[in-house]
């Protein structure tokens, strides 16, 4: 893993862990930010995180560019001694699989899929080796995933599936981009998971919909009235599948006022995970089991 430093302008530094998402490009990403968040260098404006990188935004009139990049190298010492440990939370996140609103976008948009003649789901299953659809979405939410970054658009979670890399589902976006994708589906590209915090435009394929508000700029959901994003890098995810009577019953129920997200909190250890993923992913889920 070898660390690429960018300046971009006049006014950022980008910081890049590795070419390909990995848990340990991530953690050491998180590590870094940390430690110059806590290093509060005169200057520093913004830190902003991502999948496997950061970027800094910095004032050059406080500090030149070659002494914000020799700072950054030393928080990458400190990064790579650092604790791969994290105290955060696993959220069961219900999702309405082939449900009728995405599917109907679907449809309206196959001449810029890679296959017309399918749904997203058929697709999806057949490049990934699944026999069927519903094999395929068992694969889909019968492991945890990890947020590893917020943003895009406002609320916009990517995850990454707690699985091996043979066990990881890759697809690739749409050839052309939609111009339409219904608020809270639950999409697919590379090798990330997404819940689109609103409607608009998309590339990701679409493989349902979650009834669970995750982004409210007023602030009126119940839940949202602490801050107007749901989710923050580090959270753990557990798609839970329903039909569309329980998708209709939270629905109401956060129209409401009344639902609450199941959640719990939870260590998640990388070393870990590495030595004994499915124990360390079966442990996660037993905590879901006590709310």
């Amino acid at each position: 893993m070898k660390t690429r430093y960018s300046y971009g302008g006049d006014e950022h530094i980008f910081v890049e862990m590795d070419e390909e998402m990995s848990l340990d490009a991530f953690f050491k990403s998180l590590a870094m930010s940390n430690a110059i968040k806590d290093a509060d260098i005169d200057g520093v404006r913004e830190i902003c995180p991502a999948n496997a990188s950061f970027q800094v935004r910095y004032d050059p009139d406080v500090i030149a560019p070659e002494d914000m990049l020799a700072k950054l190298k030393e928080m990458e010492e400190k990064a790579i001694n650092a604790e791969k440990r994290l105290q955060t939370r696993i959220i069961e996140v219900p999702v309405f699989y082939q449900d009728p609103w995405t599917h109907e976008c679907v449809m309206r948009f196959r001449e810029r899929h890679q296959d017309p003649s399918g749904t997203d789901l058929d697709y999806a299953a057949r490049i990934n080796g699944y026999d069927s659809v519903g094999a395929f979405i068992e694969a889909h939410h019968s492991a945890p995933w990890f947020v590893s970054m917020v943003g895009f658009v406002s609320g916009l979670p990517f995850l990454y599936q707690l699985v091996g890399r043979d066990k990881q589902i890759e697809v690739p976006k749409y050839l052309k981009p939609r111009t339409d994708t219904p608020k809270q589906t639950v999409g697919y590209g590379g090798c990330f998971s997404c819940v689109y915090s609103v409607r608009g435009a998309g590339g990701y394929q679409m493989f349902g919909i979650t009834p669970m508000t995750i982004f409210d700029a007023d602030q009126k959901v119940s839940y949202l009235k602490d801050f107007m994003v749901f989710f923050k890098p580090g959270d753990i995810v557990k798609w839970k599948p329903i039909d569309r009577a329980e998708y209709d019953r939270i629905l109401k129920a956060v129209e409401n006022g009344t639902y609450k997200p199941r959640i719990a909190e939870v260590t998640f250890d990388l070393e870990d995970f590495n030595a004994d993923m499915d124990g360390t992913n079966a442990k996660l889920m037993e905590a879901l089991n006590d709310v």
